[in-house]
């Protein structure tokens, strides 16, 4: 085995992101959801820029568009400022957040 296979490479973030994760143990790929929606919530700039060179524009896209079931609604305005081709009524977090009006029959 190649050294470059024996050490994976992972994204330079800090670990202040994952204060309750043992980050030495994280699988990178498997994780991605959780990585991707922790840095769209408590990141800047640096970290989304990150998180896109890691795993690329499209899935971080798809995730934050299709696939994370809750972001807070501060972390949904941060998402449409980070990626300006989102729509909030695209987004399935935003459409199962908790504190949408109800219509009561």
């Amino acid at each position: 085995m190649k050294k470059s296979e024996t050490h994976k490479q992972i994204p330079n973030l800090h670990p202040k992101f994952f204060w309750d994760t043992k980050i030495d143990k994280l699988d990178w790929e498997k994780a991605y959801l959780a990585v991707i929606a922790r840095i769209v919530e408590r990141g800047g700039q640096n970290e989304i820029d990150e998180i896109v060179r890691f795993y690329g524009h499209e899935k971080v896209i798809k995730a934050v568009r299709e696939e994370i079931y809750f972001l807070p609604n501060y972390a949904i305005e941060d998402a449409l400022k980070f990626f300006p081709e989102l729509k909030k009524e695209e987004m399935y977090c935003y459409l199962n957040r908790k504190d949408k009006p109800y219509h009561w029959i």
